[in-house]
């Protein structure tokens, strides 16, 4: 995998690209009404080490799921492969994730999230979607490459975050910390407001 040096910024052992530090970003829910859990080619990825913690807390937010998700998941298991090979969360047929419902004004919201918000989940969601909108990708060398994935469906997040002053960093707060630490989060942090001082000077 090659990478323009000047777009990426090391940090631990992770790439960071540039434009999560630089990008403004901040869920719009009452506008977007959570089609990401919808719309898509496929399901969300999921880590390997995530099947175990699904599967173990699934009988504390299957209640939440619809009937459809249930029985998807009886039937097929807790987890899918896509055309890439890639372990992904099941799909129902009208495309939404198996782990989601959808209410009668059409918004869409995980159960497995809301079971955890409710105590009584220890699994919050996939890593994958708690991160959105950065990707992951396992570099030959071992390091992880964070880069800013830009979906159309999500303009009014970008809109609301540039009109907040959030960005991409910031608003990943949590999944960052999760996923990395806290040291990590703080030299990127660090990084960033020199980074955006000199940004700001260039233009």
């Amino acid at each position: 995998m090659k990478h323009n040096k000047d777009s990426y910024l090391i940090i631990g052992n992770c790439l960071v690209s540039r434009d999560i530090i630089t990008e403004y970003f901040c869920c719009d829910y009452g506008k977007c009404k959570g089609c990401c859990c919808i719309i898509g080619d496929s399901g969300a990825p999921l880590a390997e080490s995530e099947l175990d913690p699904i599967e173990e807390n699934y009988s504390q937010f299957s209640d939440l799921m619809s009937e459809e998700g249930r029985s998807l998941i009886e039937q097929t298991g807790f987890f899918d492969i896509d055309v890439d090979g890639d372990l992904v969360t099941p799909c129902c047929s009208h495309e939404e994730c198996a782990y989601s419902r959808i209410d009668p004004d059409g918004s869409c919201w995980c159960a497995m999230e809301r079971s955890f918000f409710n105590g009584k989940s220890a699994f919050r969601k996939p890593v994958s979607c708690w991160l959105y909108p950065i990707r992951i990708s396992r570099m030959n060398n071992g390091m992880d490459c964070l880069k800013l994935h830009r979906w159309e469906i999500c303009k009014d997040a970008f809109e609301k975050g540039k009109k907040e002053k959030v960005r991409v960093y910031q608003f990943l707060r949590e999944p960052l910390i999760h996923l990395y630490g806290e040291e990590f989060y703080s030299s990127l942090c660090e990084i960033a407001k020199a980074f955006i001082q000199q940004f700001e000077n260039l233009k």
